[in-house]
């Protein structure tokens, strides 16, 4: 089985800390510079499980900075350089603590809410009599706060800026970004052949301005469909094909695990890791329209920390 990297422990020049996500580790340079390290750690259900996947970072990677590239016209990020396919470096920001949820379909969470009988979600009301992965008139926004451990949670636009988690004013702001993003994000699925059905951004500030940041239109933070035998799938009420994480889900779900306590993570087989390593490049090829070309990966922890302190010592200069 290929090589995969769980875990990183570097110590780069002006490093003031670390921090340990479920699928990233990010390197405090100087309190001014992020180095951004997409591991092959896959989480769900906000458990990390025990395999990493084959060359799921890169391709993480190398999707967000694609399209951090594509949407800059439109909406500031804070990305600077992508010194390797497993890093991007970008600027330090302050991040809020939500996470900007919008979907086009009703589908995965939000769906199994309906279906036990929700019809408001994040504040947000759902008329009655809606089906599987149809179509909203309108993408609705979803935000959840961002858990620092544990499990985020739902909540309304009212209740952040009630409880001063985030201003009016930049609210604002960061739901015209999320509306913006996800039309150029629509847009760019449908010349492949995809829906973007559901999608998070997260954003903060700098210098006084909200700007994008972390991954975005990646498998682990969006959901696709083909768009090919969509209406007819959903007419027949039969389960969309998509790119994303949810089979992943679905896959643990079928095993038993939900992430809730007492519950044990099925056994991740090499099989079960390459098949999940093929879908998230599967993805990669469709949504970008490349070719994926796999890195190198005899030694990909002197690779990564060669490539990001040229990187550094670059910025510095």
């Amino acid at each position: 089985m290929e090589h995969t990297l769980t875990r990183t422990d570097f110590n780069f020049p002006g490093q003031t800390g670390v921090y340990h996500g479920k699928v990233r580790d990010v390197y405090d340079i100087n309190d001014t510079t992020l180095v951004m390290v997409a591991t092959d750690r896959i989480s769900a259900f906000d458990v990390i499980l025990p395999e990493g996947i084959p060359y799921k970072g890169q391709v993480l990677n190398q999707i967000a900075s694609k399209f951090l590239d594509a949407t800059a016209h439109a909406v500031p990020n804070w990305k600077l350089a992508t010194p390797d396919p497993m890093v991007t470096v970008g600027s330090r920001c302050e991040g809020f603590k939500v996470e900007m949820i919008i979907r086009g379909y009703l589908t995965g969470s939000a769906w199994r809410e309906y279906a036990a009988g929700a019809r408001e979600i994040c504040g947000v009301r759902l008329p009655e009599g809606m089906k599987e992965n149809q179509r909203f008139e309108t993408p609705i926004i979803t935000p959840t706060t961002k858990a620092d451990a544990g499990h985020d949670e739902n909540i309304s636009k009212e209740e952040i800026i009630a409880r001063g988690i985030v201003s009016a004013e930049d609210y604002e702001v960061m739901e015209r970004y999320t509306r913006t993003l996800f039309e150029i994000g629509t847009k760019m699925a449908a010349d492949k052949g995809l829906i973007l059905v559901d999608t998070k951004y997260e954003f903060g500030k700098l210098a006084d301005r909200v700007i994008l940041i972390d991954e975005i239109h990646t498998p682990d933070s969006s959901r696709y469909f083909y768009a090919e035998g969509y209406e007819e799938r959903f007419e027949k009420g039969e389960p969309q094909r998509q790119l994303s994480k949810e089979f992943v889900r679905q896959w643990l779900m079928d095993n038993g695990f939900m992430g809730k306590e007492g519950q044990k993570v099925p056994e991740m087989t090499p099989e079960v890791c390459r098949s999940i390593s093929e879908r998230y490049i599967e993805l990669y090829e469709r949504i970008t329209g490349e070719k994926f070309v796999p890195a190198p990966e005899t030694d990909l922890v002197r690779r990564i920390e060669t490539n990001v302190l040229d990187c550094l010592s670059t910025l510095k200069g």
